[in-house]
């Protein structure tokens, strides 16, 4: 089954040391190896600061655009890991590894596999956003 392990750190409040942030990405260069190991690997990538965000929607049939992250929260989604892995369990193990966990929160996302029949599939899409979260 594939996840989605979302990446969400606080912004710096000073200017990071070049050797910690140099030891930062030997860690994530290790942890990326690890993945492609183990065969978990599908995709990954490192997101450009919450600065340049740009949030869009669409109401009245208007598109509306606002500089910024869609939530406005003191942490911001830094990247991402497109996994494979046997289960929820497998892909916890492989979020509890990734270095920003030490300092930040992974959020663990199953993908959504659409099933080949396209009736059941939005009978499964529409139950599961009736649940809501949890």
């Amino acid at each position: 089954m594939r996840y989605l392990l979302l990446i969400y750190e606080e912004p710096p409040t000073a200017e990071l040391d070049p050797a910690y942030m140099q030891q930062v990405m030997q860690e994530y260069n290790e942890y990326s190896a690890w993945l492609r190991e183990t065969g978990q690997f599908l995709g990954g990538e490192a997101l450009q600061p919450v600065t340049t965000a740009t949030t869009v929607q669409v109401r009245d049939g208007k598109t509306l655009t606002t500089d910024g992250p869609f939530a406005e929260t003191k942490e911001f989604l830094g990247g991402f890991y497109l996994i494979e892995a046997r289960d929820l369990d497998a892909a916890l193990e492989a979020a509890a590894r990734l270095p920003s966990a030490k300092w930040g929160k992974i959020e663990v996302r199953p993908i959504w596999e659409e099933p080949a029949n396209a009736d059941a599939a939005a009978a499964e899409l529409s139950a599961a956003m009736s649940r809501g979260p949890g």
